[in-house]
């Protein structure tokens, strides 16, 4: 009897700790990880054929002088206004879904981690088997994010109120892993889970 792959869907809220789980995951267990931001960074790439029907919906203003995207501008349209963001996001989505399951086929490891920031908004969850959430207190987040993206307070709180909130998340995961303490307290909880 074939034993089923264990395919963890990494979640959580913009800047909760998912990089440092995955990679932490990957260090220590040396699990194969999957990032959709990989993906969706791969579907806008110079020349795609995403980033040309990016460029005709919103014209030089997000075009950088090299050609390539540029994603504070196209966060700044996308973040303030919802049909944008669904716009866009009906473009990146099914080619990051098709990247991951051609991925699955090449992987013969018993365990991937799958790092979908947006495993929910996209509708992922088919691709898994458990759901890890990593979360942590929301003024954490906003210090967390502004400082990793150098944001205002303001962009910062949109990019997370564009997101399912983390309660919600929470609420339909297998494990939660909670990212308010230090990096040891968290790779403890990791051990746990991943046995």
């Amino acid at each position: 009897m074939n034993k089923q792959r264990r395919l963890i869907g990494l979640t959580g809220g913009i800047a909760t700790g998912k990089s440092t789980v995955s990679n932490y995951l990957a260090d220590k267990y040396h699990i194969p990880v999957l990032d959709a931001d990989v993906f969706a960074k791969e579907a806008v790439k110079t020349g795609s054929k995403i980033l040309n029907q990016i460029f005709q919906r919103y014209g030089d203003r997000i075009k950088l002088p090299d050609g390539s995207l540029n994603r504070s501008a196209l966060g700044d349209i996308i973040f303030n206004d919802s049909s944008e963001k669904q716009w866009l996001e009906n473009q990146i989505h099914p080619y990051v879904r098709d990247r991951f399951t051609s991925e699955l086929k090449k992987i013969t490891a018993e365990t991937v981690v799958l790092s979908i920031p947006l495993l929910f908004e996209a509708n992922l969850t088919p691709l898994v088997t458990e759901i890890w959430v990593v979360f942590c207190d929301e003024a954490v987040q906003l210090q967390r994010l502004q400082k990793r993206n150098n944001l205002s307070l303001e962009q910062a709180q949109a990019r997370i109120k564009n997101q399912i909130p983390l309660t919600e998340k929470i609420a339909l995961a297998d494990v939660v892993i909670d990212n308010n303490a230090d990096l040891a307290t968290l790779c403890q909880q990791c051990d746990r889970c991943i046995i």
